[in-house]
């Protein structure tokens, strides 16, 4: 891969993740807000803010797995194993890589997990 290419998805992934970061800090911001705001309500708004809780939870979980998955392609990048399948060892397309600059595996490989 051409190195105009992997410094373009590289800055990609660094914006992605500060991007990531700021949702992050914000949603932790929005959970301490809804915890400190809990007082004895009725049974309606207690399980209306378990369910605000818990979303907050999965929607920060969900972020912590993607800025994992780009703080790995920024190592790969780093080490010249950026743009590779995992599991084959064939490239990946940049189609592929410009829609998810964090992607492990090929088109092909991708198919074969998710149909397991």
């Amino acid at each position: 891969m051409d190195k105009d290419f992997i410094q373009k998805m590289k800055n990609k992934l660094v914006k992605m993740k500060k991007e990531i970061l700021k949702h992050l800090a914000a949603e932790s911001e929005d959970f301490q807000n809804i915890i400190e705001d809990i007082d004895p309500k009725d049974l309606a708004d207690i399980a209306a803010d378990d369910i605000d809780k818990k979303t907050l939870e999965i929607l920060g979980a969900q972020d912590v797995k993607r800025l994992n998955l780009i703080d790995a392609a920024i190592s790969r990048i780093e080490n010249g194993k950026y743009g590779i399948c995992m599991q084959c060892g064939k490239k990946i397309p940049k189609e592929r890589l410009e829609a998810i600059p964090y992607a492990l595996l090929c088109v092909e490989c991708k198919k074969k997990e998710e149909k397991r």
